[in-house]
């Protein structure tokens, strides 16, 4: 019995038999996905929109102002998790049977905490990316001085050896 030991080509690789010849006989490229699609049996959209607390299910602990102290938010929510969780450590020596709902606020807390994180990631993908061309501005500008340089001594090597050929 004869195996191959690779599986034949797709069907589709004889829209591209005649691409030697005329690079324009390929078919083009399928249009980008827009609105939902389904991807390894999830829902995902296309849209990049970070959901409100309230569609998540989750009560906000911080104020809805469109003007929201990220700074003072955030170590507002870890002073308060601190607590729940010294908190969960009390109910769960004296009230085991409680625990449940500290769960719960604790849950909550955290899920506040990324939202609020979440929020700042276009701001810090703003800040790699003026960081990363900053770098690379400066970068270029030293390869330019290299180059200036090595010319310079190039330049002043050659001369050395034009006059002591002239002397000579």
């Amino acid at each position: 019995m004869a195996a191959a030991t690779y599986p034949p080509p797709p069907p589709y690789h004889r829209l591209y038999k005649d691409y030697s010849e005329n690079p324009n006989s390929a078919p083009e490229p399928p249009p980008p996905i827009e609105g939902i699609y389904v991807c390894f049996g999830g829902n995902y959209t296309t849209e990049d929109v970070l959901p409100s607390l309230e569609e998540q299910g989750v009560p906000q602990l911080y104020p809805k102002d469109s003007n929201v102290d990220y700074k003072k938010e955030l170590r507002s929510l870890n002073r308060e998790l601190q607590l729940h969780i010294l908190e969960l450590a009390d109910v769960l020596v004296e009230r085991p049977s409680q625990y449940a709902k500290r769960i719960g606020e604790i849950s909550s807390i955290f899920k506040n905490l990324h939202h609020l994180l979440n929020s700042l990631r276009p701001h810090q993908a703003r800040a790699t990316l003026i960081h990363i061309m900053e770098h690379q501005i400066l970068q270029r500008k030293q390869a330019v001085e290299d180059i200036k340089r090595r010319r310079e001594e190039a330049q002043r090597l050659l001369k050395d050896a034009f006059v002591t050929l002239d002397g000579q």
